[in-house]
């Protein structure tokens, strides 16, 4: 790849807000100061029993492993389905045939929460939780190992979750393909990459912008209204806590350093694979 020529990266967009997080993502590595060429696909498995809606087949593809070998890196989302078993997932073993290609051809990967779970379940057979309640907030990381995707962040850097369940940490710190790098003060899981650099797991939403966890506390109201006072608010993130009022982002800095940090691995690989060829 020359020095001018963009990144190729596809994104597989899993999440149920595809509209809003397609623009997350764009965002996010458009503003890293690299070209980058971004593809977006999604699972054909998800819709074999009724039709593409219009909005998906308009900003996506469907998921060809032709077109993934055409690109520098890929990346996986996250989804709001993490409460369901791996093995209900309509669309599990597409993603399974994506994980084993995009190891065979040496593709780097970032995968995004629900999208890190099953990565790692798949590749190492790490197994998932449910949390008793949601993690839901703002909250600071404490850096466990360091990693150029850490490059910038210092400890105690903030960083939004939103998410029911969790990997087995027990299971990650026994697997010495595994490198932790950072979590919660209570051990919740930040991220962590395979120890050859082609993997990363973002268990963060990282790419979330600065009103996206009240969006997602709202869509859960909308559907759960008999559950107004049981459900998780999200932590540390309102000016005013007790009126909802205010969203802070607080966690733009992390943002940009991770997703730039992680563009800069991408294209150290793949200069390093055209000098090899």
């Amino acid at each position: 790849m020359a020095s001018s020529s963009p990144l190729k990266i596809g994104i597989l967009n899993i999440m149920h807000d595809k509209v809003d997080t397609k623009k997350r993502f764009d965002y996010v590595l458009t503003r890293a100061q690299m070209p980058v060429e971004l593809k977006y696909f999604y699972p054909k498995d998800h819709y074999q029993d009724r039709p593409v809606p219009p909005e998906v087949s308009a900003m996506a593809a469907p998921l060809e492993l032709e077109e993934v070998a055409k690109l520098d890196a890929f990346i996986v989302t996250g989804a709001p389905i993490e409460k369901i078993a791996f093995s209900e997932v309509t669309y599990m073993a597409e993603l399974h045939e994506l994980f084993a290609f995009l190891e065979a051809k040496q593709i780097c990967q970032l995968y995004v929460c629900f999208g890190a779970m099953a990565a790692a379940n798949y590749f190492y057979g790490i197994e998932k939780h449910l949390l008793a309640q949601k993690l839901f907030g703002i909250y600071p990381q404490v850096i466990v190992n360091d990693s150029p995707l850490l490059a910038g962040l210092t400890p105690g850097f903030l960083a939004p979750h939103a998410r029911y369940a969790e990997l087995s940490l027990a299971q990650i710190k026994q697997t010495p393909e595994l490198r932790l790098l950072a979590t919660t003060a209570k051990d919740e899981l930040f991220a962590m990459e395979s120890r050859d650099g082609l993997q990363a797991y973002l268990f963060s939403h990282l790419e979330y912008e600065g009103d996206a966890l009240l969006k997602e506390y709202q869509r859960e109201l909308a559907a759960y209204p008999d559950q107004a006072q049981t459900l998780a608010r999200p932590q540390n993130y309102f000016a005013q806590p007790a009126s909802m009022q205010g969203p802070l982002f607080k966690w733009q800095e992390a943002q940009q350093a991770f997703f730039a940090n992680w563009l800069q691995l991408v294209a150290r690989h793949v200069r390093v694979s055209v000098t090899n060829k």
